[in-house]
Order: C-alpha cells, then structure tokens, then sequence
C-alpha cells in the first residue's frame, strides 16, 4: 500500500488538515473525563451547584468542539478517499491502455475489471479507515495509559495484563485473514470470468442447452467465492465479541479492586469513575487496531494487485526519438524477412514474411485457417513486436514511429465487428471525432449501411445495444467499414470484413471501395476467392510462410496452395 501513496501528493494539506481535527477530537475525548471526575468529588461531594454547573457548561463545550472536529475530519476523509480512488482508477486505466494484447492475455481481462472495481474500493474504503484512525488510536491509547497511571498508579497494573491478552488476539485474527483475503480476491475473478462469458456468450449458451450446466458452473464458483467470506466473516464476527468480552472483564476488576481502595481511602470515586472510562478509551483504541488488522490484510492484498497493473511495463513502447516518413508515397508498406512467435509458442506463427504493398494497389492475403493471416495484419498497426526482420511504413521502421502517428495512418476493420453503446453516428464518428454529417452520410453510403440505416425510425440517431446486440452480422460489418471509411486513412486493412454479406452486397461494396480508396494502400484478408480474383497482388499463406505472390492468373498456375483453395471454392467453368 506504500507504493499507492503517490496518489496522495495532491491532497496533503487535506490529509494534515484531518490530522490535526482528529488530534483535537482525541484530547477533547481525553479531557473529559477528568472534568467528570472534578464534577463528582468537588461539585456533588461538597454540595456546590454552581461548580457543578461551570464544569458542566465546560464539558458541553469541549464535547462541541470534538463533535464538529469529527464531522469535518469524516467529511474529509471521505473526500480524500474518493479523490485517491477516482486518480487511480484513472491510472489503471490509462496504464490497461497501453498494454499489448500479450498483457491482456496474461493478466486476463475478468482479473482486470476486478483490480479497477473491487480492489480499489478496498483499498480506498482501508485509507478513510487510516485517516481517522491512524492519529486518533494510539493518541487515545497512549493518552488513556498516561491519564490512568495519573490517576491510579496500582489500579494501572489491570492494564498490562489486558494490553498482550489484546495484542495475541490481534495477532491470531491477522494470521488467519491474510491468506483468506487473498484466496477471496482470486476467486472473485474467477465469478467475474464466469459472470462475463456467460453473459457474453448468452446465444450461444441457449443454442445448444447449456444453461443449467452454465448455472452449476456459475453456482460452484459462486459457493467458492461464499464459503471463503464465510470463514473470513467469522473471523471477524469473533472480534467483537471477544473484544468487548475483554473490557467487560476488566471493567469489573477495576470496580473489585477500586472498591476496596476507595473503601481504604486510597482513592475517591470520581477517580474511580474517570479511571474507567480510561480504561474504555484504551479498549476502544486497540478495537480500532483490531479493525485495522481485519481489514488492512485485504486491502494490502487489493494494493498488491493493483500495483502488479501499475508496475507492468508493456512490451511496446514508442521510440524517444520518432522519425518521418521517408517516402512520399503514402501508405506504402514494406515487409522484410519478418518472422513472429507468440509468446510460449512452439513455432512460429509466420516465417521469413516479405512483400510490399503500394499506394493505388489491392493486396488480398488469402490461405488455410491458422495459416497466419489476421497474425500479419495484427503486426502493421504494431499490437505485436515481431522477433526478427522489418516491418516498414512510408520507409520508416515501424518501431522507430510513435504508435499514435503509426495507427492514424491506418483505418482498420477487424475480423469481429466491435460496436459500442451510442448512436449510430457515434460509432461511425468512432474513426474521425469531427467528421461533418455529409462525412458521416457518404462513409456510411459508400460502405452499403445507408439502405439498413434509413429503414430504421431514428436512422443516424438509433442507439445501438451494447457490443451491437441489436444488429444483425452483415449491418455490423457495414458499419465497421462506414468507421474505417470515414478516416480517410493512408491504408485500409479489411480482416475477413466482409463474411457476413451477401455477394450481391458484398460485390457493390468492392465497386465503391475502388473508387473510395484509389489513392490508399489497401490489404483485405478474406476466405472467399470471389472477394480477392481483381486483386493488384495475392499473398498466399501456408503454415506461416509464403507459398505465392502474384495476380490470380498467375497463381492458378504457379500456386498449388492457392489453385486448391480455388478449386474447393468455383466451380470448372468459374475457374476456367
């Protein structure tokens, strides 16, 4: 939790500020009961009203000025932790921003969720807990010792056997919480992966009836997750009890043996009565420790996951020194003996790549499922470092561009149309945040949308559902294309972007793509041979590797690969 305090820079004034009202609140709380004691062995002892009264107003007094103190110190506190939260939620975000795919991979993306929601109310709920407690505990413990002793130095002796009594309690309860607050964290990310998939996968999970396996699956997590905070809540159940068990115990000793100093005149019962209620300001401060030990462990181990999300360096990062294009031909792309592994993989997922790709041209990338293709459009916006070779845009290494100025040259459609939750506009303002309507109008006719989109009531206006629920696969596609479309980008990649339409949809969209993308570099990715025959360039991909390059007469010649993929698809007469 250390490391975290950064965030709290900015609101140091805030914090001494709580300080200092919690020192008053301690020494008003400290204060009164001596005044209480002079109010029982001088006013009501020698019959003196308006003592009585004149300590009494002063009593109400320093009560006030505690209780306004304790107001302002938990307005405050509360303050300070919602700003800690809110600057490091941001943080993390910003931070999960930056990450390669390979870090979403590794941390998983249920267990981040977990990290920006939970784990940060942990530990933002942990440091109002310390704001007030951190000054105003051992104030009150330490004060409540010396103002005991002050009083009664012998009746003092009840407080060294209560305090280690105390402290082993403490020390067992830390013992037993910690690892279970850890196992509670983990689990919870495993109900959250659980939660999300079958949420997410809600079609496909009723498609082929697997509801209630996905419910005992959701139900075991669930009872996981729920026995630990079981056995965490009662651990803590058992605080109080034993706590006030404690005091209750030494508050009878005190009255035994107070008794019978008072009985010897040793001792005057407002002492007595002052005495005790040291003895509950100490007990009261070490129940607060107690409630620190219960609830640190957790948050201690929120801020160690938080920190694992802060601390971790993505693999990619921008060149302190960006170059410029090179070229005046933009958008085109050059790759050159490039070979890429995922990480822990056996062999590479491409080998010795090499091909280039030009400004006015289509080049198609066609082959086998796991041959590779989405794998090589991924490496040109950069989402993966390749292990060897180059891979140049405009004659500049992409490693040596900023990956802000790298993907603004690039308009991209992926595999899995992605939409958010917003207008239709708003998703195809996505691409470029001040397109003008008649941008918006033209990306979305050029892309074929306009047809769909003008038969629904509110057309541009229509909200779409989360992840586009609300759209069918070939309308989702369009719009995706309507987004990259409306960027206006030096290269267009198409991942498989245009599976889910029909061809006569599919082969007026091709029509307009031409004539929209004249001057673009432009790479498609596709399954069908209809999409790619008027191709400039075809690259031909088996097991990773290169198996052609050329136009599709050429291929069909010099390509067994891609004249089998060919065939699979035309028939003789399509293929002659």
């Amino acid at each position: 939790m250390i490391k975290l305090s950064r965030f709290l820079k900015i609101y140091t004034g805030s914090i001494i500020l709580v300080f200092i009202l919690v020192f008053l609140q301690s020494l008003s709380q400290l204060y009164l009961p001596t005044l209480m004691a002079k109010i029982v062995d001088v006013g009501i002892v020698q019959g003196d009203t308006n003592y009585i009264l004149r300590i009494g107003f002063f009593m109400l007094v320093v009560a006030a000025g505690g209780v306004i103190s304790t107001i302002i110190a938990s307005f405050l506190s509360a303050k300070i932790g919602a700003g800690f939260g809110k600057d490091v939620r941001e943080h993390i975000f910003s931070r999960v921003e930056s990450f390669t795919l390979h870090e979403f991979d590794k941390i998983g993306t249920a267990s981040l969720i977990t990290r920006s929601t939970n784990d940060i109310t942990q530990v933002e709920r942990v440091l109002m807990l310390i704001l007030r407690i951190m000054i105003s505990a051992p104030m009150m413990g330490i004060g409540g010792i010396i103002m005991a002793i002050s009083t009664d130095l012998k009746l003092s002796l009840i407080i060294v056997i209560v305090i280690p009594i105390i402290s082993i309690v403490i020390f067992f309860i830390a013992k037993k919480g910690m690892p279970l607050f850890k196992a509670m964290q983990i689990k919870l990310d495993k109900l959250n992966l659980v939660s999300r998939e079958g949420l997410t996968g809600i079609r496909v999970i009723r498609a082929f009836n697997r509801i209630n396996q996905e419910q005992k699956r959701f139900n075991e997590a669930n009872k996981d997750l729920t026995n630990t905070a079981i056995k965490i809540n009662q651990i803590m159940a058992a605080v109080m009890p034993i706590m006030m068990l404690i005091m209750n115990f030494a508050t009878i000793a005190i009255i035994w043996f107070g008794g019978i100093r008072i009985d010897n005149g040793s001792m005057q019962v407002g002492d007595m009565m002052a005495f005790i209620q040291y003895i509950m300001l100490i007990m009261f401060s070490l129940i607060m420790v107690s409630m620190m030990f219960v609830m640190v462990p957790r948050a201690s181990v929120s801020a160690v996951r938080i920190n694992e999300v802060l601390d971790t360096v993505p693999e990619i990062k921008d060149p302190e020194h960006p170059k410029k294009s090179s070229t005046s031909q933009r958008g085109f792309i050059e790759f050159r003996n490039v070979t890429f592994s995922y990480p822990g993989a056996e062999k590479p997922a491409l080998s010795n790549i090499s091909f280039k790709a030009r400004p006015g041209e289509m080049t198609a990338i066609i082959g086998g499922t796991g041959s590779g293709k989405s794998t090589l459009i991924s490496l040109i916006p950069r989402f993966y470092d390749i292990n060897s070779g180059n891979i140049l845009i405009e004659g500049v290494n992409v490693h040596e561009v900023s990956q802000k100025t790298l993907r603004a040259k690039i308009g991209l459609v992926p595999q899995k149309s992605v939409l958010f939750t917003g207008t239709i506009s708003e998703n195809i303002r996505f691409g470029k945040d001040d397109a003008s309507d008649s941008e918006v109008l033209h990306a979305a006719e050029t892309a074929q949308a306009i047809e769909f989109i003008s038969e629904i009531q509110d057309g541009f206006a229509s909200v779409i559902a989360q992840g586009g629920n609300n759209l069918s696969g070939g309308q989702k596609q369009r719009l995706a294309i309507a987004r990259a479309l409306v960027r206006k980008p030096d290269i267009y990649i198409f991942d498989d972007s245009f599976s889910a339409l029909d061809f006569k949809t599919d082969a007026k969209l091709r029509k307009k793509l031409k004539e929209e993308t004249k001057n673009s570099t432009v790479l498609i990715v596709a399954q069908r041979v209809s999409t790619i025959m008027d191709a400039d360039q075809i690259i031909v991909l088996d097991q990773g590797e290169i198996a052609g390059i050329g136009k599709h007469k050429d291929l069909l010649n010099t390509c067994e690969v891609y004249r089998e993929i060919v065939s699979s698809q035309l028939s003789e007469e399509e293929l002659a």
